[in-house]
């Protein structure tokens, strides 16, 4: 179910570029599909004690709503966001849908990862093509480790506002090599981490009963993911100086969402005070 919804918000999203009377229609099914999946992912997230994509997912809800809203009103802004959400998708269909080109990606991470670990004097042995081990510890690279994701939607950001050819080269530029780099240099510290045991600290929260887990869901869930959300946040303002059409979006979009937030809680708010 979750693979069709990432389908079915894909093919949405790819007909919403088509210009016509009824995209909007398809833009709305395909961020309807997005939050759906996110959901059906809550699961596996809690099993990892993964608490970042559940909040997510609960704040997507409203997003849902305020943009399907705008979107039935052919809001610029807001057609603007969605545009980016489907360009984002073309970039990562090849790699998610064909499996040759996924399996090439990761192969290509693993062995860059493998690469670096030995440099700095962590050597790793294979027990499969995708799967490392060091102390006992075995880590599977799959394609979400890959990076794919952040690199779509940032070459989504660059190539979705409106900028001239030599402005989306530029982001491109700027987003691919630096979010692929870091991607795996972020491997090599989760890697290195957990087969070394750096954080074995409160089994209470970090563990899932697997025997030196919670060295890799402090690297993992807490560290790489607080550090790749600031590291995105210092990317995008620095997209703001090369795409400067994308500063005027973006704060659109803020007065936008922030104005039907406030529009939400005020009544609530005012309640409270009877």
């Amino acid at each position: 179910m979750k693979d069709y919804l990432v389908l079915i918000s894909c093919i949405c999203f790819l007909i919403f570029l088509i210009p016509g009377r009824f995209r909007k229609y398809f833009a709305i099914g395909g961020w309807a599909s997005i939050v759906g999946y996110l959901f059906l992912e809550l699961p596996y997230y809690f099993s990892i004690n993964n608490f970042m994509y559940p909040t997510i997912a609960l704040l997507s809800l409203p997003f849902l709503y305020i943009t399907a809203k705008y979107l039935l009103r052919d809001d610029p802004r807001v057609i603007q966001l969605s545009t980016i959400a489907a360009v984002a998708f073309l970039v990562y269909a090849p790699f998610g849908y064909i499996p040759a080109l996924g399996d090439w990606l990761i192969a290509a991470v693993t062995d860059q990862t493998s690469a670096v670990l030995a440099a700095i004097g962590y050597p790793v042995n294979f027990t499969a093509w995708n799967m490392m081990e060091r102390n006992g510890f075995r880590t599977e690279i799959i394609l979400a480790c890959t990076g794919i994701q952040s690199i779509a939607i940032m070459l989504g950001v660059a190539w979705g506002v409106r900028s001239t050819l030599r402005q989306k080269i530029a982001g491109f530029l700027l987003v691919f090599p630096t979010i692929y780099i870091l991607n795996v240099l972020r491997n090599v510290f989760v890697i290195t981490a957990y087969t070394e045991q750096w954080f074995p600290y409160l089994p209470g929260i970090a563990s899932n009963g697997e025997f030196g887990y919670e060295s890799f869901f402090w690297a993992h869930n807490v560290m790489a993911e607080l550090g790749a959300l600031i590291f995105l946040v210092i990317l995008a303002y620095a997209l703001f100086t090369v795409l400067p059409e994308l500063g005027s979006l973006a704060d659109g979009l803020y007065r936008l969402y922030r104005g039907e937030v406030e529009q939400i809680i005020r009544p609530k708010a005012g309640k409270a005070d009877l």
